[in-house]
């Protein structure tokens, strides 16, 4: 979409419109979303398939099934509940990226999130109205977000 956008922006006789930058906006969450819901899936199989059956692990598998099922724009505060209390590991804190602490990067993400709601439930129809999220604060979210991947990653294989 952003190509799409840039190319259409070339031409100056045709501008891109801004829908296609909230909907860049709005997929990088919604991946970001994907990618807690898959990786905390493979890590509930990897900790508890040992306990497969049994009437414990369906219990367990009951609630975190529900918790998913709950789980929309994964903030830092209920990325850090989910793996705290599934997992007993807090990846936020491991959450150190270029040019972020752990702090930032939860604040940074929170940020996003924001951003996100307000492209998704906040479109304008006017069309002078300020962009929701401008074009270079795009290249700054995808690096944000693979490098918060990456960082999970890590934090998850090192626990």
């Amino acid at each position: 979409m952003l190509k799409c956008y840039d190319t259409m922006n070339q031409d100056s006789a045709q501008k891109a419109p801004n829908v296609l930058k909230r909907a860049t906006l709005i997929m990088i969450l919604t991946a970001w979303e994907t990618y807690i819901e898959d990786i905390a899936l493979e890590l509930f199989e990897q900790k508890f398939g040992i306990l497969k059956g049994s009437h414990a692990c369906k219990y367990i598998e009951k609630n975190f099934q529900n918790e998913l099922k709950r789980f929309h724009n994964p903030d830092s505060l209920k990325t850090k509940r989910l793996f705290e209390d599934y997992f007993g590991i807090d990846v936020t804190e491991h959450w150190t990226l270029q040019n972020y602490i752990p702090e930032q990067a939860r604040a940074q993400l929170n940020k996003w999130i924001k951003k996100r709601g307000d492209a998704v439930h906040r479109m304008s129809i006017n069309i002078n109205a300020p962009d929701i999220v401008k074009r270079d604060e795009l290249d700054k979210c995808l690096r944000f977000f693979s490098e918060l991947v990456t960082s999970t990653e890590k934090a998850l294989m090192a626990s």
